[in-house]
């Protein structure tokens, strides 16, 4: 697009959708969220800044080729879940690690499930970014 507006409007977006898909990957394990709605949501803030400028803008802030991001968010996710059977557990089994942890603290949680979290945002994030440049690329 031409339009001077819309550039500066989709780069004040682009740091605001991307902040708050990141929220929403943290938020999604007691409350409604995830890796899923933020990788969709993080997928949106690059569609909305490839709109205002081009592919290879978009490529260059991505930084990553979006199919490599894909492919390793679904190593993640599939790593986390065979860390249930590595404790005697079922498969996708929630393992919990808690960093710090002291007499009277417990420390601070980290979650197979964040892992998994994390792996969905990624493959997500990655998948929906690689069609639609693919898609705005046959235009």
């Amino acid at each position: 697009m031409n339009s001077l507006i819309y550039k500066v409007g989709a780069n004040l977006l682009f740091g605001i959708l991307l902040v708050f898909s990141i929220f929403m990957l943290l938020r999604g394990h007691n409350e409604p969220g995830g890796g899923f709605i933020g990788g969709l949501i993080g997928a949106v803030a690059f569609i909305v800044y490839a709109l205002s400028e081009n592919i290879a803008a978009t490529r260059r802030v991505l930084r990553v080729n979006p199919e490599h991001l894909a492919v390793t968010g679904l190593t993640i996710a599939l790593c986390s879940g065979l860390l249930g059977p590595l404790v005697q557990e079922g498969l996708f089994a929630g393992q919990w690690l808690f960093l710090g942890a002291t007499e009277t603290d417990k420390g601070w949680p980290i979650s197979s499930v964040l892992l998994f979290d994390i792996g969905v945002y990624l493959t997500v994030l990655g998948a929906i970014i690689a069609l639609v440049l693919e898609m705005e690329r046959h235009l």
